[in-house]
């Protein structure tokens, strides 16, 4: 329900980068669903605009579209995050806020959450407390200072709820819910179960292939570096003589691939970025999948599906600890090796964290609720 519908100032949810529409859609439902009616303001910050693909993300998720866009586009850290601020603050003059929500760890998050403190608004944070210990990750960044200046806390898994309380911040305020992200796949995988996906672009490859292992990278640490590349690359060339690969490529990794000559050989399938149900519907039937997604790996998880992280560490430590999460950093034997025993069906058997059954959203917007009243807001 819009603020302009109760004559009250709104709760303002910000999405910035397409993983904030899959965690921002279940919280928005959630609000809609609460009695009494907690009005809202979806503000996209335009951090990340892919026109092609926009309209068929927000239809995918079930997301009504941004009240707002701030249109803000690529820039650099620096540049974007200021950017952001001095487009979002005038949102909070024109339409107030009871609090501000932001989600995740982009520079939206850090942006929006600045504004907000600075006007003595309370910031909320879902998917809190979350740390890799890599402070060559902007994401690391953002994530310490958004918890840094943030009022109530809203964590994934227990190393989140940790982290916060050796950090100082009271326990009152930390809250552990489960994860709007699996809320969301939850959700989109029912919807799958009765959807036509002979259409997408990738059915044809299913169809090819009865077993097959989907790639995704994209962390600069990763793919931009010449050396780092190659021999990511040439693991993957070694993977695939065993099981075909498709990758979804990031638009920088592209590049990168041609820029640094590196050839995958001709068993990984090269195809661009998939919406949302397209590529949820490769790789729940992936035999691995090989990442450097933070995102991917909780979702493996969530649905059981074997997963190899080419990265040296992980703000996500339950999907190592009790999901079926590997992390093999960038040594091609390791990466090889984990991948086979996943081929092999020799891989570790992992289970779905407590609290990660699909009702995170209603956990938040229920205490979020309770937290606005005692806070004298409601």
């Amino acid at each position: 329900m819009s603020a302009a519908d109760q004559g009250v100032a709104p709760v303002i949810c910000i999405v910035g980068a397409r993983p904030n529409y899959m965690k921002m859609a279940p919280i928005l439902k959630a609000f809609a669903r609460h009695e009494p009616p907690i009005p809202t303001l979806l503000v996209h910050t335009g951090q990340h605009y892919d026109a092609a693909m926009n309209d068929r993300l927000f239809s995918d998720l079930d997301l009504p579209h941004p009240d707002i866009n701030l249109e803000v586009g690529s820039a650099s850290h620096a540049v974007q995050t200021a950017e952001v601020m001095k487009r979002f603050e005038p949102v909070i003059e024109s339409h107030g806020a009871r609090a501000v929500l932001v989600v995740g760890d982009v520079n939206s998050t850090l942006a929006c959450a600045l504004v907000a403190v600075k006007r003595h608004i309370p910031v909320v944070h879902v998917e809190a407390g979350l740390r890799s210990g890599d402070l060559s990750m902007p994401e690391e960044i953002n994530r310490l200072v958004t918890d840094s200046i943030s009022d109530w806390f809203f964590v994934t898994e227990p190393s989140g709820r940790d982290n916060l309380l050796r950090e100082g911040k009271p326990a009152s305020a930390v809250h552990y819910v489960g994860h709007v992200m699996v809320d969301n796949l939850f959700y989109q995988a029912d919807k799958l179960d009765n959807f036509e996906t002979g259409h997408f672009e990738t059915a044809g490859f299913k169809a090819a292939h009865p077993r097959y292992g989907v790639v995704t990278l994209h962390r600069p640490s990763n793919v931009d570096d010449a050396d780092t590349f190659a021999r990511i690359g040439g693991a993957l060339r070694t993977v695939s003589e065993q099981l075909p690969l498709i990758f979804p490529v990031h638009p920088r990794t592209r590049g990168n691939l041609d820029r640094f000559g590196i050839d995958l050989g001709p068993r990984v399938t090269l195809v661009g970025p998939r919406a949302y149900m397209e590529f949820l519907n490769l790789w729940k039937d992936a035999s691995v999948a090989l990442t450097d997604s933070g995102g991917l790996q909780e979702e493996t998880t969530a649905l059981g599906v074997p997963c190899v992280t080419i990265r040296e560490n992980t703000e996500r430590p339950v999907t190592v600890d009790e999901g079926t999460n590997v992390l093999v950093g960038t040594d091609a034997d390791r990466i090889v090796e984990a991948a086979g025993r996943a081929i092999q069906g020799q891989s570790k058997q992992g289970r779905r964290p407590a609290l990660w059954d699909g009702r995170a959203a209603e956990r938040i917007v229920e205490i979020l609720a309770r937290e606005l009243c005692r806070a004298a807001t409601c």
